[in-house]
Order: C-alpha cells, then structure tokens, then sequence
C-alpha cells in the first residue's frame, strides 16, 4: 500500500515538472519573439511579431534607404513611429561599412532626437505625446559615385535592452570635413546657390547661404571659388573698423590710406593682426580696382596685387538673391566701402538696406570689411556653415587653450569680463607688445539703457582721467558697486596705458591718430590712464553687430577743428562732434600680460573666461 502511495505521489510531482519546464520553454519563446525585432530588408516598412511593430519614413514616405549623387551633401529628416498599443523600446542605426568617401552623421536641432544608443529608447503607445521620434542625418558623397545606405530597425519589449547586430552602426553627430571649396559647394544649404555664370569665379548666393567661417577671431562670409586654383574668396561678416578710403580726389586703391590700412603689418593694421596669414590666405591675391560707373563686370584695367583687398562692387552684386539689392547675405545694414571707383573724387559704397551707391567721396569714413582668398588646401574640420555653428579651419580649430596667456591670442576674440548685459569683450590688438587691449563689444549699457556721457563741458577736446568721460571711466566705471566690473576683472587690468591723441581730418591717414607728423615717425600727443578709448582707425571701432539696437560712441581721437571728437554713429560711420554732447561709452583697456584663459574658444558663442596667473 506505502509502495502504491509512493508512486502515485512520484507520478503527480513528475507531471508538474513536466508541465512546469513546458511552460518556461513555450513562454520563452513568445518572449523572445515579442523581445525583438530586426528591419533590414528593403521596403519591409511595418513588421508584426506577437504584437509589437514600428512604421519608418524617410522624408515624410515610407522607406528605408538614403541616396546621394556623387559630391552630394543631403539631409534626410527620418522618423521612427511606435504604432503600438503599449510603450516599446527601439533602436535606430544603419547596415554595414560606409562606402569610401561617404560619411553619415544625425544633426541636431529644434524639434529632433539623438538617435538612440544600442540599448535602444521607450517610445509612448500610439496615440500618445512622443509616440514618433524625428531624426535628420546628413550624408555627405565625395565619392566618385552613387551611395545608398540603408537603415536598421529594432524593437522590443520596453524593460529589455536591446543589441545590435553584428553589421549594424550607430549613427555619430555629424561633422563636415574636407577642403574649404568643395564642403561649401556640397553643403551650401536650402537659402544658398551656387552661381558658375562667371568662368573666372563661382560665386555663392541667396539669402542665408551656409558660408559663414570662423577665422583669426572674426567671423566671415564665403563669397566665390576661383576654378583655377580652388581658393576660397572671403569677406568679414561685420565692419572690422571705420577708415577714410583716401585723400581728396583721389580714388585709386594703390598707395591710399585704404590699402596701407588693410595691409600693415603692425599692431595698428589690420594684416598684422590676423593668425599666421603666410599659412592660410594667398598673399599674392590680386584685386579688380577698375573704374566702374556701373555693376557689370569690370574690365581687367586696373588690377592689384595685395594680400588683403575689399570687394568689388560687381563681385557684391552678385552675391544678391535674383535681382534684389537688399536680399542678399552680404546686406549687414552698415555703411562700408567696396574697391572701386566710380570717377576720380567718389568711390562704389554700400549702405543702410544693403544699397550700392556712388555718390560719397574718397574722403569719407566708412565701415571696412576686409576681404581676403584662403589657400585651397585649407580644410574645414568642424562646424556646419551657419551663424551659430560657423565653420572652423584646421590650424585655427584651438581646444584648449586653459592656462594659455591672453596676450597670444588673436583680435576679435571674445571673452568673458565685465557684470551683467556688459560682461562681453573683445581683443584688439598687442599694441604694447605686452598686454592685451580690449574693448567691450558694444556701448555700456544700464539695463536696457545704454550709458551716456559728455566728452567735456568746457570745450577740452584732450581725453584725460578727469574731463567727463575719462572721470567717469576711471572712477565709476572702477567702482564695483556700479556694477560694471568684479574685483577679480579690475584686478586684470594695466594700472596705466598710453593714449595717443593726435588730430585726425576726414583726408587725412588713419596713423595721424597715433603719430604726430605725416611721416608717421613721431608719436603723437598722448595721456595716461587706466580706461580710455579706442582711437580712429583702430581695430574694432566701427565694429558692429546689431544696427538696431546701438548707439553712437565717443572715440579718443580729437578732430581737426576746435572743440570737436570723433564718434561712430551706428551704421559705422565715422563723424565729429563738439565736446559737450553726449552719446554712448565704449571703454578700452589693457589687460595684464599674466591673465590667462581658463575655458573657452573665443567665438561668440563660447567666449574666453580668464583669471590671473
């Protein structure tokens, strides 16, 4: 009977073994098969197992697969649904080796996702806020031919990871690199064009072109190719300085203030301020400066070799969007000269609304936007051609830079200093070989008002630390309960800097600011004192970034007639006016030759931060 008992009580725990093994392996397999799912398989868009599946598009269709023509750049918007009645994990990547010469990379931006890593991302349940994420890859094709990659899938259950397959890849943030020429023309973006009408030049065109480069501490704009040699045509984005294009009736570029200007090599000008220019730009560039009297192009009569030039008023012209003067991505709503004449007394301009006119004489002080032609073997190593995201050149691509001195850094750079809406600067300059000088980016501001000030109420056109404005720089600007400065940014600064005020006319060389005598041998007059000004003709005065919300500011530079200064109103012009009017302060100052960068790369974007050795 206990035999019996025995094998009736074996034969049940036999049976829930059995049944219970059964269960694990039927179950497992459901899970595995509701776990994960592969596309890899052209046109299977929407794919059900057990009951999960995903719906793919590319470009707003159903697809899976991104062609590019041979020297091509595309950016695909592709976007990955979870159609699903529950939440679901998915991964995104796509299917074997790159071909040569093609690189693929995710953008991101407003309204997009990174694609996910291996593991994958939870989707919501259809019907639900993020049931759809929205991805843009670009592919850039300098192969000599057709490309198509294809696109992989995965999902499953959202509480498992998942894994890639063993020829899958996971897409990296895109970058754009190759010689400058050719990644413009391949990424020059829907508000651009190319233009080959001219066999002498490809000229870039539309409204919002991706041009924009990062160079020697400015921001620049990509204007033409030279198919003869691929070098690149660029000029700066914004007026670099105000200057006088030469003396009375005379309008040629050869010998006038214009050219000694564009390229001195002293601190002074503005060639010997730029970053080992002997590597980067072509320094027997040669400049059309013909004698137009109207916007066709000119004949080869007057042609100028230099390294640094300006654009012709042709060359302007064709950078317009069809045929609208105001347009085109060169309009930056200043006042600033091009090189060509248009009689002998008046030279080619552009103005307010981007308008070209030739009705201002020689004499004039207009903005300048320098212009040179970058070697074609320069490369682009970073960026994508936009304001924000400029382009950045290899051996101008600095890192990190923490514990580099300031003073080997290059004008135009940005860093941080100052409290508040006024804590944005700018280099100018090593003028003393020693520091750095920098000025703020634009007039001081109190809030949203900008500061103003007198020069002098009694006719003393001499900056001093104790007429008006030099009391007001050297004192309350000083005082950290202003609000202007720390304690650890006055702590930087030079206790005295030399300011030279040499008197300045319309027709006369922007060097009479700093020397005393036409030979430019003997210094001119000058003052001490810890703030002053930028002078006439200086780097960075005239610069401006923002036409409408600026204000005219005084410069140190006194006027060649009693009682009146130099000022820059806000399209970068420069004017005089007497003493006691008041307008907006732009303080300059030296820094200390031991002020080093802790963070940051200059741009805008991600200005230098800087403390004391």
């Amino acid at each position: 009977m206990k035999k019996i008992l025995l094998e009736t009580k074996f034969s049940k725990l036999y049976m829930i073994i059995v049944i219970i093994l059964t269960l694990l392996v039927v179950g497992g397999y459901y899970s595995y098969a509701m776990f994960t799912v592969n596309k890899e398989k052209s046109n299977a868009i929407s794919i059900v197992t057990g009951t999960l599946s995903y719906d793919l598009s590319i470009d707003g269709a159903i697809g899976n697969t991104l062609s590019v023509n041979s020297g091509e750049t595309k950016e695909f918007t592709v976007t990955l649904s979870n159609p699903n009645n529950r939440i679901a994990r998915f991964n995104f990547y796509y299917i074997g080796a790159l071909p040569d010469g093609v690189s693929a990379g995710y953008v991101t931006g407003d309204g997009l996702s990174t694609p996910p890593l291996a593991a994958g991302v939870n989707l919501e349940a259809d019907g639900s806020v993020g049931a759809s994420n929205v991805y843009k890859i670009r592919v850039t094709n300098n192969s000599g031919n057709n490309a198509t990659i294809t696109l992989g899938v995965q999902v499953g259950l959202d509480y498992n990871d998942l894994a890639l397959p063993s020829n899958g890849h996971l897409f990296e943030e895109a970058k754009i690199e190759g010689p400058v020429a050719d990644v413009i023309k391949m990424n020059i973006g829907e508000n651009g064009a190319i233009n080959t009408s001219d066999p002498d030049q490809t000229f870039i065109t539309g409204t919002d072109p991706n041009n924009y480069i990062w160079y020697s501490g400015k921001l620049w704009r990509a204007v033409s190719i030279d198919p003869s040699d691929n070098s690149v045509k660029l000029i700066t984005q914004w007026n670099i300085s105000t200057v006088s294009f030469n003396e009375e009736n005379n309008t040629a570029f050869v010998g006038s203030h214009m050219e000694e200007w564009l390229n001195d090599t002293s601190a002074d000008g503005f060639l010997g301020n730029l970053r080992e220019p002997e590597k980067f730009i072509k320094m027997d560039s040669v400049w059309n400066a013909t004698v137009m009297t109207d916007t066709t192009k000119p004949a080869e009569t007057t042609m100028v070799t230099d390294p640094v030039g300006l654009l012709n008023i042709y060359e302007y012209t064709m950078s317009y969007s069809g045929t609208t003067y105001n347009s085109g991505y060169l309009n930056n709503e200043l006042y600033w000269w091009t090189i060509t004449p248009y009689d002998v007394s008046s030279i080619w301009f552009i103005y307010t609304y981007g308008i070209a006119s030739d009705d201002k004489f020689s004499y004039n002080n207009f903005g300048v936007r320098p212009t040179i032609n970058l070697k074609s073997n320069i490369k682009i190593v970073d960026g994508e051609g936009t304001v924000d995201k400029p382009y950045r050149l290899s051996g101008d691509n600095d890192t990190d830079l923490s514990g580099t001195l300031l003073n080997t850094r290059y004008s135009g750079e940005y860093i941080r200093f100052g409290v508040g809406e006024n804590n944005l600067y700018r280099i100018v300059s090593h003028e003393n070989g020693i520091g750095t000088k920098v000025t703020s980016a634009e007039p001081l501001k109190s809030g949203e008002t900008f500061v103003t000030s007198a020069f002098d109420n009694n006719g003393n056109i001499n900056y001093s630390s104790t007429n008006i404005i030099g009391t007001f720089l050297n004192n309350d600007y000083l005082n950290t309960e202003s609000s202007y400065l720390t304690i650890d940014d006055i702590a930087m600064i030079e206790d005295e800097t030399k300011w030279y005020l040499g008197k300045v006319d319309y027709i006369d060389n922007y060097k009479l600011a700093k020397y005393h005598d036409i030979d430019m041998i003997s210094m001119a007059p000058s003052t001490s004192a810890k703030i002053g000004l930028l002078r006439l003709g200086e780097l960075m005065s005239g610069q401006f970034n923002i036409y409408d919300n600026n204000i005219e500011y005084y410069l140190v530079t006194p006027y060649k007639n009693e009682y009146h200064l130099w000022y820059i109103y806000p399209e970068a012009v420069g004017g005089h006016a007497v003493s006691n009017t008041v307008i907006g302060v732009r303080p300059a100052l030296n820094l200390k030759s031991n002020v080093i960068i802790t963070g940051g790369d200059g741009t805008l974007q991600n200005p230098f931060t800087l403390a004391l050795a």
